[in-house]
């Protein structure tokens, strides 16, 4: 029963589908590390086995070998005895003869015992020899399904790794892509504009206020002009005015009214 169990074992091990397994594995490492050790230790399991059942196979053939040598050794003294007991008849000494006849015959007897025992055990030796072929194979098969199992689990192993290193690279381009908005250098980038448009923005602030004291600075230098040529004026003085006066005249004439020089 125990041999039996074992070789039921080695044949569903040696039948599974190991691609099947794979397929519905959600960790294929952690999976195969596993289905590896359980497969090495089954074929070790098997292996202890096998052996066990080689040897008492050989067990059954020492038995054999030694009641087929037992029956010829039997045999040759039963002739021995035979040829002893037909010489001491042949010299007229009919007891010995009869003592030596006596012997061949227990000799044949025991020869005939030995026979038994090794016919006896040859269906079972016919047997052993079968299952322990039939385990040889099935373990042959095992080893060879670990071998696949060790490929393809280095394989899968190699591929995660694979793709888990394009999966970081892909990341990391997508992180540096200039035309992704969405990317570090993209926010980056946005960010910078932000704080330009400000700086611009506080450049046209200050550019406005600049002009408009400018502006006052102008209006400032028409009414100083306005008021020397006045005093001018007054100390007698009738030269012809300088260049840009009648700029300072136009500042004037926008405070009287026209018809006041109608009446000079």
């Amino acid at each position: 029963m125990v041999k039996q169990s074992i070789f039921g074992r080695i044949a569903q091990l040696a039948k599974a589908n190991i691609n099947s397994l794979l397929d519905n594995a959600e960790d294929p490492q952690k999976m195969l590390d596993q289905m590896v050790r359980d497969y090495t230790n089954n074929i070790a399991e098997a292996e202890s086995a096998v052996a066990q059942t080689i040897g008492n196979l050989r067990m059954l053939e020492d038995d054999y070998n030694e009641d087929v040598k037992n029956a010829r050794d039997w045999g040759n003294k039963a002739l021995a005895a035979s040829r002893k007991a037909d010489e001491y008849r042949s010299s007229g000494h009919a007891a010995d003869a009869e003592k030596f006849d006596n012997l061949a015959k227990v000799a044949l007897q025991r020869q005939m015992s030995a026979e038994n025992e090794a016919k006896g055990a040859e269906p079972s030796i016919s047997s052993q020899r079968e299952v322990v072929d039939k385990l040889k194979t099935g373990l042959d098969q095992m080893k060879g399904k670990l071998n696949e199992l060790t490929s393809k689990r280095n394989e899968l192993v190699a591929r995660s790794k694979t793709a888990a290193a394009q999966s970081q690279v892909h990341d990391a381009i997508k992180s540096i892509d200039f035309m992704d908005p969405t990317s570090e250098v993209g926010r980056f980038e946005e960010k910078i504009r932000r704080e330009e448009a400000k700086v611009r923005g506080q450049q046209e602030l200050a550019a406005s206020s600049l002009d408009a004291q400018f502006n006052q600075l102008e209006d400032l230098g028409e009414q100083v002009e306005i008021e020397a040529r006045l005093a001018a004026l007054k100390s007698g003085n009738t030269s012809k005015p300088a260049l840009g006066a009648s700029a300072g005249g136009q500042g004037a004439e926008s405070t009287v009214d026209e018809a006041d020089f109608d009446k000079l």
